[in-house]
């Protein structure tokens, strides 16, 4: 095949060079449009891991550039006077020049054609070629001329930051916090050869502009930066990127991700790679992995479908649909990571203390857990779990091992959980005329002593006409009192765990089936129970076109439900829970007064965000006044509607700033379900950063959700600061004993047993420890 590959970077020379190595007989040039042996910029750095791939793909290129990176383990931290150090991250640092005179120099090693000092405009240029490998950038002019087909997503993000070098050598990957008068500033530092460090300079938009900086040019913006990291710097210079645009040296990262990565344009096949197709924030050094890594697995295609002009559809698809998840996955880490150092000057910086700020750091991109903390330095990790334990009021002789956050307590008021962890309210639509049945006591009891912190009962409605179905369970009898009454009593008489009640109305959203008879749907004249009216905030149809309809709450609807909901609470407190949880989540009554796709209120009630609280506010002070005052009271809230014109997470730290100031004690930051029209994104732990935000901005505590799943995830959570409790679902349906069994998976023993149980407790470990060594030793 004639092969050409735009643009002399990574990705192109390694792609030529390894397609090179598989098919001597192929026609593979390389166009540059910089002189021969000639590029600019600073440093590069990879992990161990993708140095290990290359060694596997091409190792005389792997052991030269061995011989030319910098290797460094640790990661530093500069931060309020302090200076902090974690170890075995294991980086690779190596200038780009150097890096591309290698892969230029084995490249014609192979007979690889490299064409210097040519601009090409088009990939009609090549229209001899079989293959063009777009591999010109991140303002790729191949893209370009064909975006209708590429159908690139560019997102421009809104810091600055500038890509400097100096003379003075680190010996760890270094960051760098300072406060100005304006705002936080950050620098990213390493090492990448014996001479010469990257220093990259970044800040928030508004604090580039309070200083003037865009107003700056190359050198002034240099002096600026010397000045203020004058006590790291030690009296060694800072130098410009001599390509840098002489108007203004600051950039702002954008985002590349494409829906297409090839076509076929007349006799040639046209292939994106690199950052031309997708890009990665320098928050985790990755841009060069990908790049390295899409040639790697082209070839691979080549290599199982053929490498002949016959096989380009199949192998160009296979390329795509290989490379498209690892890239998401990617860049998804990658955008976490931005995001953090986005925000970080004013979510975390004044907030966190240096050493949690640090893991903090660490934990960023949430590639990396707790646990993996742990195997990159066991001691660094001890260090701050015995940090967190004393803040959490656990002491710790020194001979004694330190105690994971997740189960470190937590007091709020009067309560104090034993651990982080909670059992989430999940519907089981098992009651009869609202009485919570057997199958409650069994339900709720099994996970009071299966290891969690506190259980909370479902949503417990306050009025037969605000339960979701006919098998929801209320708290507006006293029979339903003396029921909840009994479950309680067993929880506090068999467990050390404490138990919460939360109350809610369902608004639009009831009169429906049970879950497994259709979830949503209406009752139908074949249910047990007949439909019954409904009132929200303004009146909708849930379900379009299939639930009924509500009708809008007039103020005698509105005096007569907060009623509803203060008894339903004296009755909570008379029955011995602990904890109240007041549902304004999921499109049920009263988040339908704080979503505006729901709330079309003309009156007082509607229209801002102040007015549209207004309502839930009046019912959260009802439900307090008669709550008694050393007992929690938690808000559970929709952080985002992930719909259009709805509730944003900028929306949900003013809603949980409103219910502090009304006596919250904890925001339970949930999302959703208030529209059919939503888009969420999900994945693992997709939620915390709601809880997240809400924690750092709002400066209440709150309950992280959604997709935690094991002890690390709620580890990494709580260590981080991003909640202070994690709520368990899905999995604690599967396990009622899953505290207990995350605790014996990560080598906790410490966590008490029912004494019934205790005969087991042991083996239970010992099993998971066999488990464990056997799958490491298979590798």
């Amino acid at each position: 095949m004639k092969i050409v590959c735009i643009g002399g970077g990574p990705a192109g020379l390694y792609f030529g060079l390894l397609m090179k190595q598989l098919n001597a007989e192929h026609d593979v040039t390389v166009v540059e449009r910089n002189r021969p042996y000639d590029t600019f910029g600073w440093g590069v750095v990879f992990s161990d891991a993708t140095m290990e791939t290359m060694r596997a793909w091409d190792r005389p290129t792997a052991d030269r550039i061995q011989t030319a990176f910098n290797h460094w383990d640790d990661i530093e931290l500069r931060f309020k006077g302090r200076v902090l150090r974690s170890g075995g991250h294991g980086f690779v640092g190596i200038g780009r020049k150097k890096l591309l005179n290698i892969l230029q120099a084995r490249c014609e090693e192979v007979g690889v054609t490299l064409e210097f000092d040519r601009e090409v405009h088009s990939d009609t240029e090549y229209s001899d070629a079989d293959l063009i490998v777009a591999a010109d950038g991140i303002s790729s002019k191949i893209r370009g001329k064909h975006q209708d087909v590429f159908a690139p997503d560019i997102v421009q993000r809104p810091n600055r930051y500038i890509w400097l070098g100096t003379e003075k050598l680190y010996d760890a990957f270094t960051f760098d916090f300072v406060r100005t008068e304006h705002g936080w500033i950050q620098a990213h530092i390493y090492k990448f050869d014996d001479n010469t460090s990257t220093f990259i300079v970044e800040c928030p938009e508004h604090v580039w502009l309070a200083h003037g900086l865009d107003k700056a040019g190359p050198d002034e913006s240099v002096a600026f930066c010397e000045e203020l990291f004058a006590d790291n710097l030690q009296g060694e210079k800072l130098m410009t990127n001599s390509r840098h645009r002489p108007e203004s040296p600051w950039l702002n990262f954008q985002r590349v991700k494409c829906e297409r990565w090839w076509l076929h344009n007349g006799n040639s096949h046209v292939v994106l790679m690199g950052d031309a197709v997708h890009t990665a924030h320098f928050a985790i050094g990755s841009g060069t992995k990908l790049a390295l890594e899409d040639a790697i697995e082209l070839v691979r295609q080549f290599g199982e479908h053929g490498d002949s002009p016959s096989a380009l559809p199949a192998v160009l698809t296979h390329y795509q649909e290989a490379r498209s998840i690892d890239v998401l996955r990617l860049q998804n880490a990658a955008w976490n990571a931005m995001e953090w150092f986005e925000v970080c000057g004013e979510r975390y910086c004044d907030q966190l203390e240096p050493e949690q700020f640090m893991y903090s750091m660490l934990t960023r991109s949430q590639r990396i857990s707790h646990e993996n903390l742990r195997l990159r330095d066991k001691g660094w990790l001890e260090d701050y779990e015995r940090w967190f334990d004393a803040r959490a009021g656990v002491a710790r002789a020194a001979d004694e091992p330190s105690v994971p956050p997740m189960f470190t307590p937590y007091t709020t008021r009067s309560v104090t959980l034993k651990n982080r962890v909670v059992v989430s309210p999940m519907a089981q639509y098992s009651a009869v005329d609202g009485i919570p049945s057997e199958f409650h006591l069994v339900h709720l009891g099994a996970r009071a002593v299966g290891g969690a912190g506190l259980v909370f009962a479902e949503m417990t409605c306050v009025s037969p006409t605000g339960r979701i179905t006919p098998g929801c369970p209320g708290l507006y009898t006293d029979e339903q009192r003396r029921a909840w009454q009994r479950i309680a009593d067993w929880v506090h008489d068999n467990s050390d765990a404490k138990i919460g009640m939360q109350l809610g109305h369902s608004g639009a959203k009831g009169s429906t089936r049970r879950m497994w008879d259709g979830i949503d749907q209406p009752l139908t004249p074949a249910d047990d129970e007949p439909n019954w009216p409904l009132i929200s905030a303004s009146p909708q149809q849930y379900l379009p076109g299939v639930s009924q309809w509500s009708r809008a709450m007039t103020r005698a609807d509105m005096d007569e439900v907060t009623a509803q909901f203060a008894a339903a609470t004296r009755r909570a407190a008379e029955a011995g829970f602990d904890w109240l949880e007041l549902h304004c989540a999921h499109g049920y009554l009263l988040s339908s007064f704080i979503s505006p796709l729901t709330n079309r209120r003309t009156d007082a009630y509607g229209g801002s965000l102040p007015n549209r609280l207004r309502y839930p506010l009046e019912v959260f002070e009802a439900v307090r006044a008669v709550w008694p005052a050393e007992l929690p009271m938690s808000v559970r809230i929709s952080a985002h509607d992930w719909a259009e014109g709805g509730i944003t997470p900028a929306d949900a730290v003013e809603i949980a700033q409103w219910f502090k100031q009304a006596g919250a004690d904890l925001i339970d930051c949930s999302s959703g379900q208030v529209t059919k029209q939503e888009s969420p994104i999900f994945g693992r732990m997709w939620q915390t950063p709601f809880a997240d935000r809400v924690r750092q901005e709002a400066g209440i505590a709150t309950i992280a959700v959604g997709a935690i799943s094991e002890a690390d995830h709620v580890n990494s959570i709580v260590a981080a600061g991003r909640a202070d409790l994690c709520a368990i679902a899905r999995p604690h349906l599967a396990n009622p004993a899953w505290t207990l069994t995350e605790a014996a998976k990560i080598g906790y023993t410490e966590l008490t047993w029912p004494k019934q149980y205790r005969a087991a407790k042991r083996q239970f470990e010992a099993n998971i420890q066999r488990e464990q060594a056997a799958a490491a030793a298979k590798g």
